[in-house]
């Protein structure tokens, strides 16, 4: 196995779903093993999408939002980098990739909360809820708090 230093970023989108009282969409993992794990939508962009197709492909997948109840206010200035604790690189993604390289998207949710539904065929959230931007960087895990600061400072002010 190569050193992890010398292994890409896995390219990925992440979504800030704000609803209309500029609060912001979490799910709770299913998978997380060390207690309440909560963060916003996110996943990889496939071979040959652009970043807007894997966000709403990503979307929909995660929390069966459609399209048409969103509206793209924002993307993010850069990519946010951040790399897995080691003891995780070479469990996730088959061990390929050293963490993720995220552009961040800002979405308007014009739905309603029964318009959501993370009961989806590959579910990645047990429970969900709206929470202040200023509280996100609290629910993530450690390894990603940085690039929770920095998205949400960025899009503040769109909130």
């Amino acid at each position: 196995m190569r050193e992890t230093a010398e292994l890409p970023y896995r390219p990925c989108v992440g979504i800030m779903l704000a609803n209309q009282n500029g609060q912001v969409f979490v799910g709770k993992r299913i998978d997380s093993k060390e207690g309440d794990a909560w963060q916003m939508p996110q996943g990889g962009i496939d071979q040959g999408e652009t970043p807007e197709v894997a966000l709403i492909r990503e979307l929909g997948e995660e929390t069966g939002v459609t399209a048409d109840l969103v509206d793209v206010i924002a993307r993010s200035a850069h990519e946010h980098l951040y790399d897995l604790p080691e003891a995780l690189v070479g469990k996730l993604w088959g061990g390929k990739y050293r963490g993720q390289a995220q552009r961040w998207f800002l979405l308007r949710f014009h739905g309603r909360d029964a318009d959501i539904n993370i009961a989806t065929p590959h579910q990645e959230f047990a429970a969900w809820r709206w929470v202040e931007a200023d509280s996100l960087v609290d629910l993530i895990v450690p390894f990603k708090r940085p690039v929770y600061r920095d998205v949400v400072q960025e899009f503040r002010h769109l909130l």
